[in-house]
């Protein structure tokens, strides 16, 4: 398997699931306790209650995978322009296979459609014909 295609793929699947972990766990658990979030909106649903266990849980979950998830997200973005050079995609391909990385769960899709193009542009070494 081409090693710059695994890279890619690794580094994909761990920043998508960072990603979902972080927002579909850590930001309503820190956030949603009834108060204005970010400064533009008003009230948030009240899930938890401030200053409660699962409320410190979502804060230390968006403290530290927040900022895992965007080192591990540059790390990505190379990962993938790499690859993108080495398959020679077209730049509108490229840029949608990196900004799918920033959204829950399309990530996951962007990582599939990427793999399928690397596998057809280059076949497998275990299913070409032997050379004699």
């Amino acid at each position: 398997m081409n090693p710059t295609l695994t890279r890619y793929r690794v580094m994909a699947t761990v920043v998508g699931v960072l990603l979902v972990v972080l927002i579909l766990i850590g930001v309503p658990l820190a956030n949603f306790d009834g108060s204005s979030m970010w400064g533009f909106v008003p009230a948030t649903p009240e899930l938890v209650t401030e200053g409660s266990d699962p409320q410190r849980f979502g804060e230390a979950i968006t403290t530290y995978l927040g900022v895992a998830h965007g080192w591990l997200y540059m790390i990505f973005l190379v990962t993938a322009f790499l690859l993108a050079r080495q398959q020679r995609w077209e730049l509108p391909f490229t840029l949608v296979i990196l900004a799918c990385g920033t959204i829950p769960l399309l990530s996951f899709w962007a990582e599939r459609k990427a793999t399928a193009r690397a596998r057809a542009a280059t076949p497998d070494s275990s299913t070409a014909p032997a050379r004699g």
